[in-house]
C-alpha cells in the first residue's frame, strides 16, 4: 500500500443573499483571510511555476499552447490570485473560480483521509474569519462537486507510479475500474444530467460531467482517464497519475477505499498481474447509467460479450487484488496493516452493498445521503422534484458545522469515523513526516520570512547577505522526511545555516 499520493479539492463558494457575487473574488477572500491570520505570504511569488508542464501528454506529445484552453494553462502566475503554501505542506489557492486545498504528499490511505479532513478544518476557519456574524454570513463554502445548475468542480487524486509502466496498460485496466468505482466512493446527488433537469437521485456527483474516455482536459470534455504527464518528481523514474474522476468524500471509510483500492489496482497494473480483460464496451455511457441507478441493477456490457453488474465487476478487481497479495505475501489481505484494512473494508462494503445497500449508510456517502433524503420523502410524500430535497443536498456539504447536515450525522455517531478529530486538527499545521512534504512544511514554519516561493518539487530561499536566490530541488518524494533531515533542521537556527549544511552534505 505504500505509494506517494494525495487529494486536492475545489470547494464550492457562494455569497448568501447575493447571487451576483464574483466567485473568483470570493475565493480570493477565503484564501487571503486565512493566510493573513496565519502570517503567511500570498500573491506573487508564493508558488514556483518554473517546472510545471501542464500540457505534456502521457501519450507521447505536448499540446501547443495556442491550441490549449485557457483553463489548461495552470503554469501561469496570476498575481491577482491568492496562492499560499501552508506549514502542513499543502497548497491553498484560487483555482479558476474556487478555493482549492491541495493536500501534501502522503504514503497511506489513512494519511490521505487525515490531511483531507485537515483541509475541511482550514476551509471552516477561513469561512469563520470572513463571517464574524454567523447570522449574516458573507461567504459560504461547500465540500461538493456541483452546484446542481450545470457547473462542476473537481476533487482530484494523484498517485506516483513507475515510469516504465506502459500508459496503454494503465488505460486498458483502469478504465473499467473507474467506471464502477463510484459505488464505493460516490457522494450522491439530487438530479440527473449536468444541469439536473431530470428528477431523481444518483450515486456520483461527477459522473454526468464526463464526456470522453481519454484526454488531457480537466474542465471541458472531461475524460475518464486524464493524460497530464506532470510528475512533480524525477521524470525518468515516476509518472504521476492525475485522476479527475472522483467525488469529494466526507465519510472516512469511502475516502479510505477510494484511494486504497485505486492504489492496489495500480500495483496490479505495474506488476502486470491483472488476470483477465474486463474492457467495458461503452465506458462513458455506462458510467452515467451506473450513477443513475442506486438500485445497483444496471448491467455493464463488456467488449467480450459478458454482462456484469457494477458490483460484480468490482468483486473481480477485489479478487484479483486478493490473489496478487496472496502470491506475494502469503495472505490474501496483505502483510501490512494499511493493506489489510483496505482489503477487509473493501470486501465488507461490497458484501453489504449486495445484500442491502442501505446497510452501508455509516460508511458510504451516497448511501448515507440517500437514506436521509428518502426519510424526508417518505415522511412528507415528496417527489424528487421537491426543491427542499435539492436544498438539503447542498446543505449536506456546507462546511459550517452549524449548517452541515453531514456534520450533524457524524456528531450524532451515525457515521463511522476513522480519523479522530484531534489527528485532523494536528494535520492542519503539521506535515506528514515520511515524504518531502515534511521539509516543505517545516521550512515554512521555521524560515517563512526567507522562503521566496515553493512548489511540490523545490523551495527557493532568500539568504541574508547573498545577492542570488537559492533553489533547493526536491525531486525525490521520499527524501526530505523527518527521519532524513530532522536532525539537520534542529541544529539550523537560521536559513543560512540550513543551506550551508544542506548543500555541504549533498542531501
Amino acid at each position: 500500500m505504500r505509494r506517494v499520493m494525495g487529494v486536492e479539492t475545489e470547494y464550492g463558494v457562494s455569497a448568501p443573499g447575493d447571487p451576483t457575487a464574483n466567485p473568483m473574488v470570493l475565493s480570493g477572500q477565503v484564501v487571503t483571510a486565512y493566510a493573513r491570520a496565519k502570517g503567511l505570504h500570498t500573491g506573487r511569488g508564493a508558488w514556483d511555476y518554473a517546472y510545471e508542464q501542464p500540457l505534456r501528454d502521457a501519450r507521447g506529445w505536448e499540446l501547443g499552447r495556442s491550441f490549449a484552453d485557457p483553463s489548461q494553462l495552470t503554469d501561469i502566475d496570476d498575481p491577482t490570485m491568492a496562492n499560499v503554501v501552508l506549514t502542513n505542506g499543502a497548497r491553498f489557492y484560487v483555482d479558476h473560480a474556487h478555493p482549492e486545498y491541495s493536500g501534501p504528499e502522503v504514503t497511506t490511505p489513512r494519511a490521505v483521509v487525515t490531511w483531507d479532513r485537515a483541509g475541511d478544518l482550514i476551509m471552516q476557519e477561513a469561512a469563520e474569519l470572513l463571517n464574524p456574524d454567523p447570522a449574516r454570513p458573507t461567504v459560504a463554502l461547500y465540500k461538493n462537486n456541483t452546484d446542481g445548475k450545470g457547473a462542476s468542480y473537481g476533487t482530484h487524486e494523484n498517485y506516483l507510479m513507475r515510469r516504465q509502466t506502459p500508459f496503454g496498460d494503465i488505460v486498458r485496466h483502469l478504465m473499467p475500474f473507474f467506471v464502477v468505482r463510484q459505488l464505493i466512493c460516490g457522494a450522491g446527488r439530487v438530479g440527473i444530467g449536468q444541469d439536473s433537469r431530470v428528477s431523481g437521485f444518483q450515486i456520483s456527483q461527477r459522473s454526468d460531467f464526463f464526456e470522453t474516455e481519454v484526454g488531457l482536459e480537466t474542465t471541458l470534455k472531461r475524460p475518464i482517464i486524464n493524460t497530464r504527464d506532470e510528475p512533480h518528481a524525477t521524470a525518468d523514474s515516476y509518472r504521476r497519475l492525475h485522476v479527475i474522476i472522483g467525488d469529494a468524500n466526507q465519510c472516512d471509510v469511502a475516502g479510505l477505499l477510494k484511494v486504497g483500492t485505486t492504489s492496489l489496482v495500480l500495483a496490479l497494473i505495474e506488476d502486470r498481474a491483472m488476470p483477465a480483460d474486463v474492457t467495458v464496451a461503452n465506458p462513458v455511457s455506462t458510467l452515467h447509467a451506473i450513477s443513475h441507478d442506486p438500485t445497483l441493477r444496471t448491467l455493464v456490457q463488456l467488449r467480450d460479450g459478458r454482462r456484469l453488474t457494477a458490483l460484480e465487476l468490482l468483486w473481480t478487481y477485489h479478487d484479483a487484488c486478493a490473489a496478487y497479495l496472496s502470491e506475494r505475501t502469503g495472505d490474501a489481505a496483505g502483510a501490512d496493516a494499511d493493506t489489510r484494512e483496505v482489503m477487509t473494508r473493501w470486501a465488507d462494503v461490497l458484501t453489504r452493498l449486495g445484500h442491502d445497500p442501505m446497510s452501508c449508510a455509516r460508511e458510504i456517502d451516497w448511501v448515507a445521503k440517500l437514506r436521509l433524503l428518502q426519510a424526508y420523502r417518505d415522511r412528507d410524500s415528496l417527489a424528487w422534484t421537491e426543491p427542499r430535497l435539492a436544498a438539503l443536498d447542498i446543505q449536506w456539504s456546507d462546511i459550517r458545522p452549524s449548517k452541515s447536515v453531514f456534520r450533524t450525522l457524524r456528531s450524532a455517531g451515525q457515521v463511522t469515523e476513522l480519523i479522530p478529530i484531534e489527528a485532523a486538527r494536528a494535520a492542519v499545521a503539521t506535515p506528514p513526516e515520511d515524504t518531502r512534504a515534511w521539509f516543505r512544511g517545516e521550512c515554512l514554519r521555521r524560515y517563512a520570512a526567507n522562503v521566496v516561493s515553493a512548489s511540490w518539487d523545490s523551495l527557493i530561499f532568500e539568504v541574508p547577505g547573498q545577492s542570488a536566490l537559492q533553489r533547493i530541488p526536491m525531486l525525490e518524494p521520499l527524501r526530505g522526511t523527518r527521519g532524513h533531515l530532522g536532525p539537520l533542521l534542529e541544529r539550523s537556527p537560521d536559513v543560512g545555516t540550513l543551506l550551508r549544511e544542506l548543500l555541504g552534505s549533498g542531501d
